[in-house]
Formats: C-alpha cells, structure tokens, sequence
C-alpha cells in the first residue's frame, strides 16, 4: 500500500513538472533603476551602487564580491509597518512574522484605465464589481493593482512621469486606501509604480493615504513589480522575501508568485 505524497512532495513535483509555474514579479536592481523623488527639503533614497571588492585579481585571485549601497525603498521593495508615523509602534522588516509574507493574490486589471489616464484611482465599487465576478479577496492575502505601468520601469522620467503638478501616476483613492486596510481582509497592497500611493496622493487628505492607513493597520507594501499580466485574477500565491533589517522600514525583496497552469 503505498502511502500518499505529501503536500510539499507533490509541490515539488508540480514545479519540476511545470503544472506550477514560478513567475518573478521583481524588477532588477541596478544603478538606472528608478526612484522616488520628494521635494527638495526632504531627505532622499539613494540610488542602488556596486562597489566592486575583488574580481579574480589581486585584490582577491580567486572571487568576485561587491560592497552595495541602496534605500531601503530602492527598486523593487517591502514596506514594513514603522515606515509610517501611523505605524512607528508597530513592526520593522526583520519583526515581520515569516508566515505573513506568503499568501493568495487578487489581481485587479486596470491597465485600460491608466492608459487612457494616468491619473486613473481606483474606488472602493471597483473593487466590489472584481468581487462580483471573481470572488472575495483572499484572506490574509495581497490585493495586486495591474496598471501596465511596468512598461515604463526603463526610464526614470517616464516612470515617475512628473510634470509641474508633480507625478502622476494611478493608485487607489483615500477611501478606497482606507477600505482596503481597515475594512479588506487582505494583509497588504501591491502595485506596479514606485510606490503604493498615487502619484497625487500627496495632495490627499491624509495625504499618501495608502502609506498612513496601510502601515497603521499593520499592513504592508509591495512596489515597483512587474510581469503581473502573467498572473491570473486569482488562484496565485505571493512569496515576498525582504531583507531581515533589524530596525529597517523597509527592504528591496524578491517577489515570486507560484502559478498553476493547466
């Protein structure tokens, strides 16, 4: 009698077979990748820097290793509870319970919208009518916004697309953010811009209203991913894996998603 495979044996085979994909949803990391800019009097993240230690020479004849500088919220990245002052009681990257950084994603497409207005919000009825139609949004999981606004991850301007106003970009209106943290049963937001709020979100009241109700929720960011196209509306599992940082806000992370394909 033979004894059925556990459920880690068969994802293993699943994903050596191919019927479990794993899509990267990171973008690389590199001195062009984009960052965010505030106004001038306030501090800035640094852009990511490779500083080279030896590269099979004198230095070191038989390695190759790299010093590196970066933000915390450079590139691709998490955003943990105390990166906002609504949270600063809260959790650090490295507190972050290791459980809450894999979960079920709800994928919702408004890259349609965000083409035709780059300032596109997406409200609370949205997210209701993707609930009509898809089921409601997992438990413990991540609301992913598809926008298509990975394309542009190749150029700082057109990635920050700033004019005069400042930049503008899609992202959720303030109740919409409000509704998502405090009333959704999803454990954080994931979005394909620098960072989770709308490019106005600034002249929001409260102002970066994803950051101040996400974070004093206990809830947290993913920003700057890509490839979302790849995933389905549902049915997708996130695993984020952000640095450990003792004190950190934050961490660039490597974000995969684990897709069933038929």
């Amino acid at each position: 009698m033979h004894e059925q495979p556990s459920v880690l044996t068969a994802l293993v085979s699943a994903l050596r077979e191919g019927s479990i994909e794993v899509v990267d949803l990171t973008s690389p990391l590199s001195s062009s990748t984009p960052v965010i800019q505030l106004p001038p009097q306030f501090g800035q993240t640094a852009v990511f820097e490779l500083e080279e230690i030896s590269r099979y020479d004198d230095r070191g004849p038989a390695w190759y290793w790299n010093n590196f500088r970066s933000g915390e919220h450079t590139g691709t990245h998490f955003d943990a509870p105390n990166h906002w002052v609504t949270g600063k009681d809260l959790a650090d990257v490295a507190s972050v319970p290791a459980h809450r950084l894999i979960g079920p994603a709800a994928v919702l497409d408004f890259t349609a919208e965000a083409a035709k207005d780059p300032d596109f919000l997406v409200e609370v009825a949205h997210v209701k009518a993707w609930e009509e139609h898809n089921g409601p949004l997992p438990e413990g999981g991540w609301l992913l916004l598809r926008t298509g606004w990975d394309a542009r991850s190749h150029s700082q301007e057109a990635f920050l697309n700033a004019d005069e106003n400042g930049p503008h970009t899609p992202g959720l209106s303030p109740e919409c953010a409000r509704w998502v943290a405090e009333e959704s049963p999803v454990i954080g937001l994931g979005v394909e811009t620098v960072g989770t709020d709308a490019g106005r979100g600034h002249s929001f009241e409260p102002a970066f209203p994803c950051h101040s109700y996400l974070m004093g929720s206990d809830k947290y960011g993913l920003t700057q991913l890509r490839n979302l196209a790849e995933l389905p509306a549902t049915g997708a599992v996130v695993i984020a894996g952000p640095l450990p940082i003792v004190a950190g806000s934050g961490s660039p992370a490597r974000v995969l998603a684990l897709v069933e394909r038929s």
